[in-house]
């Protein structure tokens, strides 16, 4: 069975107008779930416990005092950084999208569910240990590894992230973690300009491949199937969790690869039947990118239809 966590807060995230991590993305998220035909769980709010498996207690204490009790009246929003933002639900939605990721993690390892999306913004990826980044508040896909082994004593996780921008995030929280991790297919060069093949970690547990500019479908799916994949299956990783953002679609205008959402399904297919090889918790999906509304349905949908194949 494939599971759905979301919450209303998602659509309730405010970013300035114009910005292209919008509001409007949670009703295109919503158009694909329900062309699924998934089940829905209330995404819960993460503790400060979970946060802390990798944000420093400083980070959080700005974040919290800097959002909670702010008088939003006069409709002004609060800059984190370069490009993010946050505004009267902001807090409650990106602690959601945290709480989500670690139940996701707690419905795979307890056999409730074969593999789980969180239907989630803000996206988490480039949210660093220490700093808002990139959209991002907290570092989702991070925070689930570390709560998958601090709960369930889960020994080795990796993260598969196939967002069109580098997950600088992830990478940061894995750097000395001998046991997790990181691949990472992205455009380069491009935002956050982190995520060059030589950036191994400490233990030489990260592989990002950068892409050009216009690769298309073929060559994403070649490197995945001939670098990627094969890093992670000689890993024999006991959870898998996507980074699943779908801006590296053709349509998106935050990118410039030419991937299609069949492409976006294929690669689905390939990581659920690695999991089921290799994977005894099954597979945890988190929302990260995917900018043009159309081509964010599409490609969600695809990757739903996908996932399912994690219960047949």
């Amino acid at each position: 069975m494939t599971l759905i966590l979301t919450d209303e807060s998602a659509g309730r995230h405010q970013t300035p107008s114009g910005h292209p991590e919008r509001p409007e993305r949670y009703s295109a998220v919503l158009s694909a779930i329900a062309g699924a035909g998934l089940a829905a769980v209330t995404a819960p709010l993460a503790t400060r416990e979970q946060l802390e498996l990798v944000h420093s207690p400083a980070y959080l204490e700005m974040i919290f005092e800097t959002l909670e009790g702010h008088d939003f009246s006069d409709g002004r929003l609060i800059q984190l950084d370069g490009d993010t933002f946050a505004g009267p639900d902001s807090l409650e939605a990106a602690l959601r999208g945290a709480g989500a990721a670690c139940l996701a993690v707690d419905k795979v390892m307890s056999g409730q569910a074969c593999s789980v999306f969180s239907a989630m913004r803000p996206p988490g990826h480039h949210a660093e240990p220490d700093r808002a980044m990139g959209f991002c508040l907290f570092s989702n896909a991070a925070i689930a590894a570390f709560h998958a082994a601090q709960k369930w004593s889960v020994k080795r996780v990796a993260v598969l992230d196939f967002d069109v921008h580098h997950g600088n995030g992830t990478q940061a929280a894995f750097w000395d973690q001998p046991d997790f991790f990181y691949a990472s297919s992205h455009q380069m060069p491009l935002y956050p300009g982190t995520g060059g093949a030589d950036e191994r970690g400490l233990h030489n547990t990260i592989l990002n491949l950068p892409l050009d500019e216009g690769t298309d479908g073929t060559e994403f799916l070649a490197g995945w199937r001939n670098i990627l994949l094969p890093f992670i299956a000689e890993a024999k990783c006991d959870l898998i969790i996507l980074s699943a953002g779908f801006d590296a679609h053709s349509r998106d205008p935050l990118g410039g690869l030419q991937i299609e959402a069949e492409d976006f399904a294929a690669l689905t297919t390939d990581i659920v039947h690695l999991a089921k090889d290799t994977a005894a918790g099954g597979v945890v999906s988190l929302l990260e990118g995917g900018y043009d509304l159309h081509g964010l349905e599409s490609a969600l949908a695809a990757h739903l239809n996908s996932l399912a194949e994690m219960g047949e």
